[in-house]
C-alpha cells in the first residue's frame, strides 16, 4: 500500500458526494477534524469550503502529538509542515480534542470492519484513544485501499464507519 499509494489518482469527487450525503443526515454535528491529503489520498479541501457552517479542524505535529486548528479556507489557512503535510499556521486558533465531533481520519488501507493501518507513527491512535466517548471516528479513503483485513492490533483505534 505504501508503494500503490503516491502513484493512485484518487477520485475525491465520490468520496466527498458520499460525505455529503452523511453529514446531511447528521445536522447536530458542529466540529469536524479533517487531513490535508499526502499523495494518492483523498482531497476533502473543495468540500470544506462548501460546508462554512461547520467549524472545521486541521492536525498540527507537535512532537509525537497533534493539535487541531480552526481552518476556514484550506487554500489560504495551510502552510508546508511536517512529513510535506500542509499544516494549520500556528496562528490560528486551537480546538480542544473534547470539542470534535467528528474525526475524519486518512490512512494506508481500511477494512470493512473498521480497522485503519496508519503510516506507523500512531498519531491519529493516541488522539483517537482521549477523544470523547461519542466523538465518531470515520475514516476516508478510495476504493482501491479498502483490503479484506488490515490486521489490526491491540492499539489501533477502530473506525465507526468507512467512507470510500
Amino acid at each position: 500500500m505504501r508503494q500503490l499509494l503516491p502513484n493512485l489518482k484518487a477520485d475525491s469527487h465520490p468520496v466527498c458526494e458520499a460525505l455529503r450525503h452523511w453529514l446531511a443526515a447528521r445536522p447536530h454535528l458542529k466540529t469536524i477534524a479533517v487531513f490535508s491529503p499526502l499523495p494518492g489520498e483523498i482531497d476533502l479541501s473543495d468540500f470544506i469550503t462548501l460546508h462554512p457552517e461547520i467549524r472545521w479542524a486541521y492536525p498540527r505535529v507537535h512532537g509525537h502529538t497533534l493539535s487541531f486548528h480552526v481552518v476556514s479556507e484550506p487554500a489560504a489557512d495551510l502552510l508546508p509542515g511536517n512529513f510535506s503535510i500542509r499544516e494549520p499556521s500556528p496562528a490560528l486558533p486551537e480546538i480542544p480534542p473534547a470539542e470534535i465531533d467528528v474525526f475524519l481520519c486518512p490512512g494506508l488501507a481500511f477494512d470493512k470492519s473498521g480497522a485503519r493501518l496508519g503510516r506507523g507513527k500512531g498519531y491519529y491512535d493516541r488522539i483517537l484513544a482521549n477523544a470523547r466517548p461519542d466523538a465518531l471516528k470515520i475514516g476516508v479513503c478510495s476504493p482501491e485501499q479498502i483490503v479484506p483485513d488490515a490486521f489490526p492490533e491491540p492499539h489501533d483505534i477502530p473506525m465507526d464507519e468507512v467512507i470510500f
